[in-house]
């Protein structure tokens, strides 16, 4: 069953990337009395990902603070090292969190996982963006396609903050 405005996120264990090194984040640590913008994508480093999605992201981070979002945090299926290199090659580092997703627990718990064997890529993220308040759905924008990145971009994120 797939999450919808007004659900609360399901409770999970994220990996982060920690100045010690990889850290464990529950989703209430993550999303707990904060306004996040969420983005997920299907993959680091594909095209669409990389060249459209995270870099609207990092594009629009300073709009979506002055919209009042605490954090912008980003999640994929991928390892958290992966995703900490990506951040670095994106210009991401220190403003999106990363949130390693890498056995797609958080993306199957929220019905939005995607079986893409067919493609070698095993079971990954749909792509969305979400408005999170202290845990709880606002706002759900969900991708029918992986390529496209329109509906989850951060510019339509903003425009509904």
């Amino acid at each position: 069953m797939t999450i919808k405005v007004g659900d609360s996120l399901p409770e999970t264990t994220f990996m982060t990337m920690s100045a010690e090194g990889p850290k464990p984040a529950k989703t209430a640590e993550v999303f707990g009395g904060k306004k996040v913008a969420l983005f997920a994508v299907p993959g680091a480093y594909t095209p669409t990902c990389h060249k459209q999605h995270m870099a609207g992201f990092v594009q629009n981070y300073d709009e979506l603070k002055k919209k009042g979002f605490d954090v912008v945090a980003c999640t994929s299926t991928n390892d958290i090292f992966v995703l900490s290199n990506w951040a670095k090659d994106s210009k991401a580092d220190g403003k999106i969190l990363m949130l390693a997703d890498g056995s797609a627990e958080f993306a199957r718990k929220v019905g939005l996982d995607i079986d893409l064997s067919a493609r070698g890529m095993g079971v990954r993220s749909k792509r969305y963006s979400m408005i999170v308040e202290n845990g709880v759905v606002k706002a759900l924008n969900v991708e029918e396609a992986p390529p496209n990145h329109d509906i989850s971009s951060a510019s339509n994120l903003c425009s509904m903050a």
